[in-house]
């Protein structure tokens, strides 16, 4: 067996995942996407380890979950020795679905479902419970991570693991007011050509959904999603509830969504829970651009 390869890992998985060659070779692609794959899983694997102990186990719910190599990965290193718990893969694809769902009875994962639904959708399906631990979404496309989150707080999500992809509404809207934000302000300068109205636009995305998250209650870790060498989307969103709803944090959003020209956001994406004032000293106020 290969050095790289965890002690435990079923090897028939990672033949059908294309991680292994039918031979159980690692290639160099593969031995990489080995690599990527782990390194995550670290991450999520001291989070699981986190929660506490209860009769149900633990759940989590994977969005836009593909051909769930993320899903099958954690359950494979540390749901299948647990005698509780589920994981919920959730695709719209239905032939990824179908794969999904084959690969898990072949493979004896009974605890593992997979569901073709949006994540929207998801959040009103009878078929998840209403409670569910650890919320994990990665390159769920524009607003798809922003419905992410809004499961997560339906679901009282005690973790949150988002890797953000391609995020437009944000970069349209700023086109959309460019001109009078150039007239307005140099900083405008930052977002003036289209290629830096897409970096801003993903850059202030990722700002709000962080405040958005404090603001109801999650202490927010941002860092690289390192091994990922072959995304460019390398930002790694890991939220945890602590209950303390920070009234700072909304008043920063606030502010922000209404400097450029976003505020009709605040009745759709960004709804702000009431928060008593938080601990945390007043920031100072943002002027109009």
């Amino acid at each position: 067996m290969a050095p790289e390869i965890r002690p435990g890992q079923s090897i028939e998985l990672l033949k059908e995942l294309h991680i292994l060659t039918r031979d159980g070779k690692l290639n160099q692609d593969s031995r990489r996407k080995l690599k990527q794959v782990y390194h995550l899983f670290q991450f999520i694997e001291k989070l699981l380890q986190e929660l506490p102990d209860k009769p149900e186990g633990i759940t989590l719910a994977d969005h836009g979950a593909g051909k769930s190599y993320l899903g099958f990965i954690i359950y494979d290193l540390f749901f299948k020795d647990q005698k509780t718990g589920h994981i919920y893969g959730i695709e719209t694809r239905p032939e990824l679905v179908q794969k999904s769902r084959e690969l898990s009875a072949r493979l004896g994962f009974g605890r593992m479902s997979f569901l073709n639904l949006s994540v929207a959708e998801s959040a009103r399906s009878d078929e998840l419970p209403e409670r569910i631990d650890v919320v994990t979404a990665l390159h769920a496309c524009d607003t798809a991570t922003d419905d992410a989150i809004a499961f997560g707080l339906q679901k009282h999500a005690k973790f949150m693991v988002l890797v953000p992809c391609c995020q437009a509404e944000v970069a349209r809207r700023l086109s959309e007011h460019k001109a009078l934000s150039l007239s307005r302000t140099p900083l405008a300068e930052l977002w003036r050509h289209p290629l830096h109205t897409r970096e801003m636009g993903s850059q202030i995305t990722n700002v709000l959904r962080c405040l958005y998250l404090e603001a109801n209650g999650y202490q927010v870790t941002v860092t690289e999603l390192v091994g990922w060498e072959h995304s460019m989307k390398n930002e790694l969103i890991i939220a945890k509830y602590t209950g303390q709803k920070k009234r700072s944090a909304a008043d920063r959003l606030r502010a922000i969504l209404e400097q450029f020209g976003l505020a009709e956001l605040l009745e759709t994406r960004f709804k702000l829970p009431q928060v008593a004032s938080d601990v945390t000293a007043p920031s100072p106020p943002i002027h109009p651009l």
